[in-house]
């Protein structure tokens, strides 16, 4: 069996940029086991896989340990693919996912705009894990899929070298550390250890935790976010009711084969 796979930048302009997500085109589904065996092979923060359906197509996301819920990097990444090489003729996607239908809009050539759920964080206690994780105190914590972390200053969360092994014990997926940008409305990083992602680079998925909350506190409904990782990525975000558009670039980093 040979299967094709497609390795794409996502919220990047160019390669090297973004967040690395793996794609596999499939007629049918393979069963579990060779799925998260590809996905562990892959050893990338996500691999997402999709066959057709009559609305669209079903899509799901493996980290190198587990299926998750939604992912948002490799949507994107899903997209570019389906629009670059196979010649998509409409404009927007339709994905059945485990979190409900999710569309992706080609609003320009290179710009592509996911419609997520929005999830709002709700304050919460600081488990003393968390604080010790991090190595500071945040000013404010809530919680929805992860823990949103808030804290002073771009400085402070740039500034983070956080204790894996502590945050890995947390009961949510990962954490979340923002704060108010020097050059866009806010910034942060993601840390989910317990899904194998030690740090990921650009967590579509997350923003629709964060973009509800600067909405409310900066009082805007179009937010400019950046996620300063190594790697960095930026995202746009426009909050709509229970729903936030994300929108950003792709670009296709290699083509390959997985031969089983």
């Amino acid at each position: 069996m040979k299967i094709r796979l497609y390795q794409v930048d996502a919220f990047a302009s160019r390669v090297f940029e973004g967040n690395p997500a793996a794609v596999c085109p499939l007629n049918h589904w393979l069963n579990d086991t060779t799925l998260q065996a590809i996905a562990e092979e892959n050893n990338l923060s996500e691999t997402a896989f999709f066959v057709p359906s009559e609305k669209g197509f079903n899509l799901r996301w493996f980290t190198p340990l587990k299926e998750v819920d939604l992912c948002g990097h490799a949507t994107l990444a899903t997209a570019h693919v389906i629009f670059t090489t196979f010649d998509h003729a409409k404009q927007t996607i339709v994905f059945e996912t485990r979190s409900g239908e999710l569309t992706v809009t080609r609003t320009r050539e290179d710009i592509l705009q996911m419609d997520f759920p929005s999830l709002p964080p709700q304050p919460c206690d600081c488990p003393e894990i968390l604080s010790t994780g991090l190595g500071l105190r945040p000013t404010e914590v809530l919680a929805a899929d992860d823990y949103v972390a808030v804290v002073e200053s771009e400085e402070t969360v740039r500034g983070i070298s956080p204790h894996q092994a502590l945050l890995q014990q947390l009961d949510l997926r990962g954490v979340v550390v923002t704060a108010p940008g020097r050059d866009v409305d806010f910034v942060s990083r993601f840390f989910a250890p317990k899904y194998g992602i030690a740090e990921d680079p650009v967590t579509g998925s997350a923003h629709s935790e964060l973009a509800p909350y600067w909405a409310k506190k900066l009082g805007k409904k179009t937010l400019e976010a950046k996620q300063v990782s190594q790697r960095g990525g930026h995202i746009v975000c426009e909050v709509r009711a229970d729903r936030v558009l994300l929108s950003g670039k792709a670009v296709t980093f290699m083509e390959a084969e997985i031969v089983m």
